[in-house]
């Protein structure tokens, strides 16, 4: 099942994608939506109208999760999820622009990422109850403020470098279904390929995060989970279009700038 979010008559609405239909629906996205007997053609939505599949509470994003930018960057396996946390602020829509930053503020780069979307409450779960936890995945956009990040060399400014405005772009769809197991993701920039690599090469899969980090914090729904990037992660130029796209799972698209 692949939910999305959409401005319809000066609402937001929920919809379940069919095809090339969707299917409106009332209530919670978490709490058994309701359909109505409205359905829309897919491609009668305006670009503009789509919204973050989902609200979130938290945004949190792993770093150092994939073993081939380890093995190429030199970097140590973790021995736990390394994390941060996003301003829930910073989400963007599929087709939404991402705001340019200012000048002084330095060089931005795009990360794709898949990410996980909470469907129920997880505090201290069970390492076996992690899968019930998950709502659906999606794709995401981590765009990162790369000279900022570590400019004050006293203090890595990870919150601010990581939650200006459409910082968090995800979507299009929540897919409630999906494998990331076998999946590969790619990122086109200006549509040139950038990054491409398996899903299947993260150090710590999307169950054993969720399981983790509830350990830590209490996870709710609607809360997203960037398992983080690859190789490839490029700094990007306002007006580039950046692609992310997860096979079976969808593409999402913004232009930064």
């Amino acid at each position: 099942m692949q939910w999305m979010r959409f401005n319809h008559r000066g609402q937001a609405t929920l919809g379940l994608l069919q095809g090339d239909r969707v299917q409106v629906h009332a209530g919670s996205l978490f709490d058994t939506p309701q359909p109505s007997d409205e359905t829309l053609a897919l491609a009668d939505i305006p670009p503009g109208a789509w919204l973050p599949p989902c609200v979130p509470g938290k945004i949190i994003g792993l770093w150092n999760n994939f073993r081939g930018a380890a093995e190429k960057n030199g970097w140590a396996t973790p021995a736990e999820p390394l994390y941060f946390l996003k301003s829930p602020a910073s989400a963007a829509a599929h087709e939404q622009p991402i705001p340019a930053v200012p000048a002084e503020v330095g060089r931005v780069a795009y990360e794709g990422e898949l990410a996980v979307v909470i469907g129920r409450r997880a505090q201290r779960i069970a390492r076996e109850g992690a899968a019930a936890c998950i709502f659906g995945y999606t794709c995401a956009n981590d765009v990162t403020a790369i000279e900022l990040l570590f400019r004050d060399a006293s203090f890595p400014q990870w919150t601010r470098a990581k939650s200006f405005d459409g910082f968090g772009a995800f979507g299009p769809v929540i897919d409630t279904r999906f494998d990331p197991s076998a999946a590969t993701l790619r990122t086109l920039v200006g549509g040139r390929e950038r990054q491409n690599y398996a899903l299947a090469d993260m150090f710590f899969a999307p169950e054993e995060l969720v399981w983790r980090i509830s350990q830590d914090m209490t996870l709710e729904p609607g809360d997203v989970i960037l398992c983080g990037t690859s190789l490839g992660v490029l700094p990007m130029k306002p007006g580039t279009t950046v692609e992310v796209a997860i096979d079976g799972l969808g593409t999402l698209r913004n232009v930064y700038g």
